[in-house]
């Protein structure tokens, strides 16, 4: 697989909501903090979407989406002037229709589609290169997103059987189309995986990390893999991606570690040896390093969250 891919098999995204917004104008809400990444998209009429800590407020349009990876609180509004209500209390106001869509008011102004994404794998990897608020430019994603939003409306509004797993499964697509024009789009960049496979030459390197982790790689070869030279290499992929490639490789190994001990519950003699480490000690400090607990301590402690959370939305 490529690097989204594999990241993405392994924070496992998995939408539990989706439902929508309607109504007439004006209107405003404010939703609390939460885990996980929403997503809301623009069928029709003007959104507003205002998140803390982020000083400019974005405006989406029909065919418009974003997605808010961070947890933080933030307003979903027509008119920016207007005073929020809290969604809370607006659930226990407003019935939500036999669709999934909760009447605000009034009218047919406006229809906002909104997903939430429950992360099952250790996130880090991909919330630590997001913003807060990632928004792609409308003219590079009128087109790509345009089917995936008629799609979840016409499954919600003409309900079939499976038509919940059918949204589900849209919006998935919606985001990872988010995610791909967000690495293509011009706006300004910073450093990280995720921006690094615009460049070709730093995909093939990090491809080459991804398919097979457990490969005693040197940077002479991941160079060679990029069509660099040594030094050019490390050069771009440490502005590139942030980090030296040796620390990257180091990383993504401890991160597929902790998915095999977590989720497939592998044993520590049989993942040390498949990622490149000739003994469990050596694996399990370079794991310690990484996760900041030994690898049967961070099993235990996830393990443990998972299960005190298990039914919480």
């Amino acid at each position: 697989m490529d690097p989204l891919s594999d990241v993405l098999s392994l924070v496992k995204p998995r939408a539990y909501v989706t439902g929508g917004l309607a109504g007439g104008d004006p209107w405003s809400i404010r939703l609390p903090a939460y885990d996980g990444i929403k997503c809301y998209a623009v069928a029709a009429g003007v959104c507003w979407v205002e998140v803390d800590g982020v000083d400019e407020p974005v405006q989406l349009r029909p065919g418009s989406c974003v997605l808010l990876p961070h947890g933080r609180p933030f307003v979903l509004t027509s008119d920016l002037a207007i005073p929020p209500v809290d969604a809370r209390t607006l659930l226990l106001a407003v019935e939500k229709r036999h669709d999934g869509v909760l009447a605000l008011s009034p009218g047919n102004n406006f229809f906002v589609l909104g997903s939430h994404f429950a992360l099952e794998g250790d996130a880090r990897f991909l919330l630590d290169v997001l913003p807060p608020i990632v928004v792609p430019e409308d003219s590079a994603q009128r087109e790509s997103t345009r089917w995936a939003i008629e799609r979840m409306v016409r499954e919600m509004r003409d309900f079939q059987p499976g038509g919940t797993l059918v949204a589900q499964q849209v919006a998935y697509m919606l985001l990872v189309e988010a995610l791909r024009l967000h690495v293509a789009s011009n706006a300004p960049r910073g450093s990280g995986w995720l921006f690094a496979l615009a460049d070709a030459r730093m995909e093939r390197a990090l491809t080459c990390i991804h398919q097979s982790p457990g490969q005693p790689w040197t940077v002479e070869e991941l160079a060679r893999s990029a069509g660099m030279s040594r030094t050019a290499f490390a050069q771009v992929f440490k502005r590139t991606v942030g980090e030296t490639p040796m620390s990257y490789l180091t990383r993504w190994r401890m991160t597929v570690a902790a998915n095999r001990l977590q989720d497939e519950r592998a044993s520590i003699a049989s993942v040390a040896p498949s990622l490149g480490y000739q003994s469990e000690s050596a694996f399990s400090a370079a794991f310690k390093r990484q996760w900041g607990s030994s690898p049967r301590d961070y099993v235990r402690g996830r393990r443990a969250a998972h299960n005190g959370t298990a039914g919480v939305e």
